[in-house]
């Protein structure tokens, strides 16, 4: 690779996660080489930096637009495709849940609903569309919540992953409130 040390081990690492995330090596290291370059790329640039071939920049290139995670750019006067990442790291993020969403939640929900919709056969069945009904109704539940917090401005998203665990303490607030709330209720018909 043709790139300072910092940057090729951020490139070569994110290789390596991506392959564990399910796409290719050579794909993660080209997003991270556009992520991470301070001007869009064109695939010769990225050719000489990576070492790799054209064919396979080209092929990664298609895949990463296919997961709508490049720009494409075009430069006056040059006839060329450049290629670079949002700048925003949460719009990344956005993005990547999406397409994971439709391609790995949805086809699921799917299978599940029309397993469902079956007549079990057996008793090994009816608790096979049992255990089922969980998944679809614990996944539906998170689709729901995704749903929701997707529509959220970047500042209310940030604020809501910092609470962390510490969103149980108003949710046990808001359970307090409502429990004095029927307390008063309770003794005003009395």
């Amino acid at each position: 690779m043709n790139l300072p040390p910092l940057l090729q081990s951020f490139v070569l690492h994110f290789g390596e996660m991506g392959s564990r995330w399910g796409i290719n090596r050579t794909v993660g290291q080209i997003y991270a080489l556009l992520y991470a370059s301070s001007k869009p790329l064109c695939a010769d640039d990225i050719v000489d930096a990576l070492s790799i071939s054209r064919s396979n920049v080209s092929m990664s290139l298609r895949e990463l637009q296919a997961w709508n995670l490049v720009l494409l750019k075009h430069i006056p006067g040059d006839r060329r495709d450049y290629f670079t990442t949002p700048d925003d790291v949460w719009q990344i993020l956005r993005t990547l849940a999406e397409e994971r969403k439709k391609r790995e939640v949805d086809p699921t929900l799917s299978v599940l609903r029309e397993l469902l919709m079956q007549s079990p056969g057996s008793e090994e069945e009816r608790h096979a569309q049992a255990k089922l009904a969980e998944m679809q109704t614990l996944i539906e539940q998170l689709t729901k919540w995704y749903d929701d917090v997707k529509h959220l401005e970047t500042e209310q998203l940030a604020t809501l992953l910092n609470l962390g665990s510490r969103v149980t303490k108003l949710i046990d607030t808001k359970d307090r409130i409502v429990s004095l709330g029927r307390k008063r209720k309770g003794s005003k018909t009395s």
